[in-house]
């Protein structure tokens, strides 16, 4: 039985990346699937609709039509209201589905007889490496997120000997130290800085390190691990929440490191709560006068108490950024990566009787959030 994929084009706000690159969808075609893309889809990332008709997709016009006629929909962002009634019984749609914050979606999508995958629940094992979504796309946000601090900072990051004298190099301070976090600590120490990085979890200490970086130990001298706890990480790999009194202290204590650095870049996350705030308003009146904050945690509030989600401001001499979407500033690779999660996560599910949803595989049950007309996130 044939199975066909369909992309369509994405309608969100700022929304650059499309799901299926036409190097991805060469690696998928086969005479069991076939694939089809609406106009235009893939343009805002680099990869004209010719691209996808050279190596055998086709391109289609009416996105109702496309909608109608799919076996799987792979896509970036949420569906729209008017996407998710367009998608047929049965449907499976692949996507990063925002699962905590889109209960009224889901709902929608329950009702409508669709088996939505959510990227976001991929389970962190070492078979479904291939198709962790949020660590391809956390990757070039830590990536980027250097790059912008660089760029609104009034100095070089890397030390400088001319004729004239020495520039002593930048010092950046990186805060949660998961995917965006490493990477934005490689990409600082590339580019010469005096990298420091911090995280509550014990465990990745020896990561920071390992990239040249010096790691932030708020408990030295007291037998501590950067005031890192070993219990301060769920069995996927994430920081938990912790406690408010225990924040508080955090921040005290970090305070003075934030204060003697030049660039800070926030990555600290908990899947399905508010951003926790590091950076007080205290602390940025500590900071030094043209001191830059990029702060990755705006889509959920901001690890800043002064960042803006989704603006740039100036406060106190201080810029801080806090960009929404930053994976899709960089739509080609973050696209390329991002059709090769889908695929690695989708393709086992064909077969001879076409797609076949196992609620037991130990990938697809845990980010399986409706099949068969009921929701199962959160249940």
């Amino acid at each position: 039985m044939s199975v066909r994929i369909c992309v369509p084009r994405e309608t969100a706000d700022g929304e650059s990346r499309v799901a299926l690159t036409p190097d991805g969808a060469k690696r998928l075609l086969s005479d069991d699937v076939s694939i089809a893309i609406e106009t235009g889809a893939g343009r805002a990332a680099g990869f004209p609709d010719a691209a996808y008709e050279d190596v055998g997709v086709e391109v289609v016009a009416d996105a109702g039509r496309l909608l109608g006629e799919a076996d799987v929909v792979f896509k970036v962002a949420p569906p729209s209201g008017d996407e998710a009634d367009g998608l047929r019984e049965g449907v499976v749609l692949a996507c990063l589905l925002r699962p905590h914050e889109n209960a009224a979606l889901i709902e929608r999508l329950a009702g409508g007889g669709v088996t939505a995958l959510a990227l976001e629940l991929v389970p962190r094992i070492t078979r479904a490496q291939s198709m962790d979504a949020l660590s391809s796309q956390s990757n070039l946000a830590g990536y980027k997120a250097v790059l912008l601090g660089a760029n609104s900072l009034g100095r070089i990051f890397p030390l400088l000997m001319t004729a004239a004298g020495t520039l002593s190099p930048a010092r950046v301070l990186v805060l949660g130290a998961g995917v965006a976090g490493l990477q934005a600590i490689a990409t600082a120490r590339r580019l010469g800085a005096d990298t420091w990085g911090y995280d509550i979890r014990a465990a990745v200490r020896e990561e920071v390190e390992s990239l040249g970086a010096k790691f932030v130990d708020l408990d030295e001298g007291t037998g501590g691990a950067g005031g890192a706890a070993a219990d301060a990480e769920t069995e996927g790999g994430y920081a938990k929440a912790l406690e408010e009194a225990e924040q508080a202290r955090q921040r005290e204590l970090l305070a003075q490191h934030v204060a003697r650095a030049d660039v800070v870049i926030t990555t600290a996350l908990v899947p399905g709560r508010r951003a926790p705030v590091l950076i007080t308003d205290d602390m940025v009146d500590r900071m030094k006068v043209g001191s830059v904050v990029v702060d990755l945690a705006g889509e959920a509030g901001g690890n800043c108490s002064l960042s803006a989600p989704g603006e740039t401001v100036v406060e106190r001499g201080v810029t801080i950024h806090a960009p929404l979407n930053v994976p899709g500033s960089l739509p080609y690779h973050a696209s390329q990566l991002l059709g090769r999660n889908l695929s690695a996560l989708v393709k086992p599910m064909f077969g001879e009787d076409g797609v076949v949803v196992d609620l037991d595989d130990d990938v697809i049950g845990p980010c399986c959030v409706t099949h068969a007309g009921e929701v199962r996130f959160g249940a």
